[in-house]
């Protein structure tokens, strides 16, 4: 099926519309993000080490 749109103007061009601000953190949720981020830093190192030291364990229970 065919649509003639020539006599149509064209679409206004897109605007993209941006959030409001948002405001700042406090030093309560601050000190939160904080200690979340270098709790997950921690666990990148010591996670790994404990999961390598269960293996280590289990494996030879297995055998």
């Amino acid at each position: 099926m065919f649509v003639d749109f020539r006599d149509q103007p064209p679409p206004p061009p897109w605007q993209q519309r941006h959030p409001p601000p948002r405001p700042p953190l406090t030093r309560r949720q601050r000190r939160i993000v904080y200690a979340i981020v270098w709790f997950n830093i921690a666990m990148l190192v010591a996670a790994p080490i404990g999961g390598a030291t269960l293996l280590g364990l289990l494996i030879p229970s297995w055998q």
